[in-house]
């Protein structure tokens, strides 16, 4: 079973940036593709985005197209999030996980998760 610690959270004025990071432990990391979601109080967990075990392919939600990239370090068993021109729609929770099913896109696909880092964006 892989373990997954998120880092990197925090208070930042809309406009700011964040790098959110997922370390994981036991396992090959380089065998999993993985993903962010976040969860904003009273909403559902929603996908944010993933990628493929050797980071060829990533997928992103529409709302962060283009705001956010997904990359990871395998040597380093680590996984990145980069957020550029965070808006106070992103607060929430983030979560790392762990894919285990067919789809990129829906959380009951993955089968381990982090404990969550708290994004705060204030406007």
């Amino acid at each position: 079973q892989v373990q997954l610690v998120e880092s990197g959270g925090g208070l930042v004025q809309a406009g700011g940036s964040l790098r959110l990071s997922c370390a994981a432990s036991g396992g090959t990391f380089s065998r999993y593709d993985m993903g962010w979601f976040r969860q904003a109080p009273g909403k559902e967990r929603e996908f944010v985005a993933a990628i493929s075990g050797s980071g060829g392919r990533t997928y992103y939600s529409d709302s962060v197209k283009g705001r956010f990239t997904i990359s990871r370090d395998n040597a380093k068993n680590t996984m990145y999030l980069q957020m550029n021109s965070l808006n106070p729609e992103d607060t929430a929770a983030y979560y790392c996980a762990r894919r285990s099913g067919n789809s990129y896109y829906s959380s009951r696909q993955y089968d381990s998760w982090g404990q969550g880092t708290q994004v705060t964006v204030s406007s």
